[in-house]
């Protein structure tokens, strides 16, 4: 690894080494595919051709209120306290409410659009490709995600991705949302694996890191901050192409 501090060891079996896997389990939003670059360029691009500065102050006025509450609320789709369908609208009812403008019509209306053009969008995480050429020489891969089944396809096939995966899983499909162990042993399943031949790469520590260790998989989380004295993962790093070392 590039900076052998981010390097966590949990297991007493990986104390004498990186143990050899199998499988790679892989996070597609904000692991390889750049979800928050790309969900602002369409936003953005929604909020030109509707018009929204009428309403808001500036684009950031709109994101910021957008954001926040569009977190709460994949948070709360992750607890299966709301539904798919509450989500596409509440978060873009919610910005629009704020202004003065509770339009749910409307708020289906940009959901649907936001849907068509976030998964054209290519920006990838820097070293993706380089960590995907990589693991599939070495590798069975299969994308683990949360996303809607509608939208996750059409991102791989925009980035010429989805060649590089065996399996993609996703949640509606597996019927269980990170990090019920649930969706992880499904993607075990269908690579004939058990948990020990498998290791994890996610963002999210809640959904991807949590995840996993419930399904006794080995994790590597992606992160830029790591609290060491709160959280416990098999392996931190900052940047993909750290994987590539460790790995």
């Amino acid at each position: 690894m590039h900076e052998q501090s981010n390097l966590i060891i949990t297991s007493d079996k990986l104390r004498e080494g990186v143990k050899s896997y199998k499988h790679v389990f892989i996070d597609l939003d904000d692991t390889i595919w750049d979800f928050h670059a790309n969900a602002r360029l369409s936003l953005k691009e929604i909020f030109e051709n509707r018009n929204l500065d009428k309403l808001f102050e500036d684009f950031e006025h709109f994101f910021k209120i957008y954001a926040k509450r569009n977190l709460e609320l994949w948070e709360m789709y992750g607890k299966g306290e709301v539904t798919k369908e509450f989500l596409m609208v509440e978060r873009f009812r919610h910005p629009l409410a704020v202004m003065g403008v509770d339009n749910v019509k409307l708020a289906a209306e940009i959901g649907d659009e936001f849907l068509e053009i976030l998964p054209t969008k290519t920006t990838l995480l820097p070293y993706s490709i380089e960590l995907l050429d990589y693991l599939q020489s070495k590798y069975s891969l299969t994308i683990i995600s949360n996303g809607f089944v509608e939208v996750q396809y059409k991102k791989l096939r925009a980035c010429n991705l989805e060649h590089y995966f065996s399996h993609i899983v996703l949640s509606e499909a597996a019927g269980a949302l990170k990090p019920d162990k649930r969706i992880f042993e499904y993607a075990l399943e269908l690579n004939k694996a058990t948990a020990n031949e498998a290791i994890m790469i996610g963002d999210s520590y809640a959904a991807d890191i949590i995840g996993a260790i419930n399904a006794g998989i080995d994790q590597i989380f992606l992160s830029q901050k790591f609290d060491t004295k709160k959280n416990t993962a098999t392996y931190w790093v900052k940047e993909l192409r750290e994987i590539i070392d460790l790995l």
